[in-house]
């Protein structure tokens, strides 16, 4: 029996968030599917290693679009081709076309605003080459897989056929509900990201050193860039694909600053998603997704300014029932909306369907 072929062009190998959280996870679900699937990554775990610590990455660069191009010629073997944000970036959308030309079926998915990298672009030239690019690469695709609202609407702009939400997830295997410590004194305040991200955190720094005078309380950035905060009281710990789940559950309370602007709008919150999947009340900006994902009040606080991130945290921290309940509440959205357990039975449906 004819057994159907998809290709997966992810940007990364498993250490990139972007491709382990979307396409990767979801594959196992399909491995009963008498499906052959084969993952070919534009870059290397190297090279996002070398990417965080500052280190030349030109070779992995190279090697990793000459491997793309070499299997792009044997694209039409394939039934289906699954594509993360797009097959070349600062690239022209000339390989989506081809695909398109030869009739092979694409899917290309979406969990950050992409597009901004080119239409908001510093360099006029960029802006004037490739401003329009994803909407091509959406246009052209058979269906776009977009992680928010956001990402949805520009991908209607773009013309795409068809076009399907599903958030970022987490899976509830690995992330369990934190057990709280009565005996335990020391609260901790927590923050999940990489060194490119923790910018974010900096902007709610001096709130940390008021919090400190007036609370028993830690603070911990895990994946940040360490030298951001030698003379502020966060204590930086490295990130690994294996303690993330831990590390996570040993907070008190998580918080996503971020600023208002149209790249962030196209976030998909899933540090969010993460503290809640673990129980823990969040305190985030009001940007984008985190609108949606944090009920005000509820499962934890939307702070716009300096003022209002000192209160949400001082409330949190005062009142361990509240970050009880807000726990609970916050745990319940991500088993009904964000996990993985409750969305693969609608990404496996979205596969088979355009395989036939």
């Amino acid at each position: 029996m004819y057994k159907k072929k998809i290709l997966v062009f992810t940007r990364y190998e498993d250490l990139g968030a972007s491709s382990r959280l979307r396409t990767l996870q979801y594959l196992k679900f399909l491995e009963n599917e008498k499906i052959d699937i084969e993952v070919s990554p534009l870059f290397s775990n190297e090279y996002l290693k070398n990417l965080y610590s500052g280190k030349p990455r030109w070779q992995f660069i190279v090697s990793g679009f000459w491997k793309r191009f070499k299997k792009i010629i044997s694209i039409k073997s394939y039934d289906l081709i699954i594509i993360e944000k797009e097959i070349f970036p600062y690239f022209p959308a000339l390989f989506e076309r081809l695909i398109n030309i030869f009739g092979v079926k694409y899917l290309v998915d979406y969990d950050d605003a992409t597009f901004h990298s080119y239409d908001k672009n510093k360099n006029k030239l960029v802006r004037f080459l490739l401003g329009k690019k994803i909407d091509t690469v959406m246009r052209l695709s058979n269906l776009v897989i977009a992680g928010n609202e956001y990402l949805s609407s520009r991908a209607k702009f773009a013309g795409a056929k068809y076009i399907e939400v599903i958030p970022t997830v987490v899976d509830l295997n690995d992330y369990k509900v934190k057990v709280t410590e009565s005996s335990k004194k020391k609260l901790i305040v927590g923050w999940i990201g990489s060194p490119l991200t923790s910018k974010y955190l900096l902007s709610i720094s001096h709130i940390y050193k008021l919090l400190k005078n007036e609370f028993d309380v830690h603070f911990i950035a895990i994946g940040a860039k360490k030298e951001n905060f030698d003379n502020i009281p966060i204590e930086v710990l490295p990130w690994t694909k294996e303690n993330e789940a831990k590390l996570v559950r040993s907070f008190d309370v998580g918080v996503m600053p971020l600023i208002d602007s149209p790249w962030e709008r196209g976030k998909c919150g899933y540090k969010l998603i993460q503290y809640m999947s673990c129980g823990l009340p969040v305190v985030a900006s009001p940007v984008g997704i985190n609108k949606l994902i944090v009920k005000d009040g509820v499962n934890g606080f939307l702070a716009k300014n300096d003022l209002e991130w000192e209160i949400s945290l001082r409330k949190i921290l005062k009142d361990e029932n509240l970050r009880i309940n807000m726990g609970i509440k916050g745990r319940q959205l991500v088993e009904e909306k964000y996990s993985l357990q409750s969305n693969s039975t609608k990404f496996c449906k979205i596969i088979k369907g355009l395989l036939l």
